[in-house]
């Protein structure tokens, strides 16, 4: 059996990020927030589908996951990025993406129950 990470894992969302991204604007930042669940849903939906424009759909996510402090799920879209571009285990990449979405879409319905 492994040993623990001493290492804590990043948080789905930096809400001071977000925080600074909006402004301190709640209703702006459940705004952005519903946004990304929107969008990321949609793309990933697209992206298993592995259209010909698939690295920039990936392109498209890491930056909209950038704005909101989604970071996990920005570096899951990079790698698919690099993966598709470059050559590699698009599948893997794929699946890390979706569990990072996921995890992230999780952390946001969360957060926007408590707004």
């Amino acid at each position: 059996m492994p040993s623990p990470s001493i290492v804590p894992e990043a948080a789905p969302i930096d809400h001071q990020h977000l925080q600074r991204m909006t402004l301190g604007d709640e209703a702006l930042e459940r705004e952005v927030l519903a946004l990304f669940i929107a969008q990321a849903k949609g793309l990933i939906a697209r992206l298993t589908e592995w259209p010909d424009d698939a690295a920039a759909l990936a392109h498209k996510l890491k930056g909209s996951a950038r704005g909101i402090g989604a970071f996990t799920v920005a570096d899951a879209a990079s790698e698919l990025e690099t993966v598709l571009t470059h050559g590699g285990d698009a599948s893997l990449a794929l699946w890390a993406l979706d569990l990072a979405v996921k995890a992230a879409s999780e952390a946001i319905g969360e957060r926007l129950k408590r707004c």
